[in-house]
């Protein structure tokens, strides 16, 4: 039998889940995964899981990529992070990577109105307060500085509204295209919701990696 005590819980919770939902752009079904393109074939998987308790939201990102010949491997990628918001703003994050053998540890947490980083790339800095961890599910991190998770360094690329199109594949779904340049040279989209459904990149020898996404 339910108790009522478990009822008034549960009913005193709903808002506080519904209210940390409406505040940052988190898909309905809690992911979002993303097929990783290189020269039309499938390299590798983009994954990100959220996660409610209370009013904070957890995110886990899981991305892997793989790149051989034949048996033979050329390159490979394993990066992991999680993001806890609360609020409508991060609070944390920690991140490990593996760049085909060079290894970086990335770790930030909020004390007052600033953001502090550290990581195995540079000494510890205070990032300023409207900082976004570079993840690009959270579409409000094109509005201030951003914090790149891999190797913790502060960027601040310039970026524009290019239009509306089909995403870096020319999908049927329409998405607002934005450009970063700087800092950063990508292209990122969003359908309405806001939702990140793609993205576009150079890799490190000049080839094309897209962002395709599957769920």
């Amino acid at each position: 039998m339910i108790r009522r005590r478990t009822l008034l819980t549960a009913a005193l919770c709903a808002p506080a889940i519904r209210h940390a939902r409406a505040e940052l752009p988190v898909p309905p079904e809690n992911r979002l995964a993303f097929s990783i393109v290189r020269k039309g074939g499938e390299i590798g998987k983009h994954i990100l899981a959220f996660d409610f308790d209370d009013t904070r939201l957890t995110v886990k990102v899981v991305a892997d990529i793989d790149i051989a010949l034949g048996p033979i491997p050329l390159f490979t990628y394993r990066h992991r992070a999680t993001e806890i918001w609360d609020g409508g703003r991060v609070v944390s994050l920690e991140s490990t990577t593996n760049d085909n053998g060079t290894k970086h540890r990335v770790k930030m947490w909020r004390e007052g109105d600033s953001l502090l980083v550290e990581g195995t790339d540079g000494p510890r800095y205070r990032a300023p307060a409207d900082a976004s961890p570079a993840t690009h599910w959270n579409q409000g991190m094109l509005e201030g500085p951003m914090i790149n998770t891999q190797n913790g360094k502060l960027l601040r690329p310039a970026i524009s509204r290019v239009g509306i199109d089909g995403g870096p594949s020319g999908g049927a779904r329409p998405a607002v295209h934005y450009t970063l340049r700087g800092d950063v040279e990508m292209d990122t989209w969003y359908a309405p919701a806001p939702r990140w459904t793609g993205l576009r990149f150079d890799g490190s020898d000049g080839v094309e990696i897209v962002y395709q996404p599957t769920g």
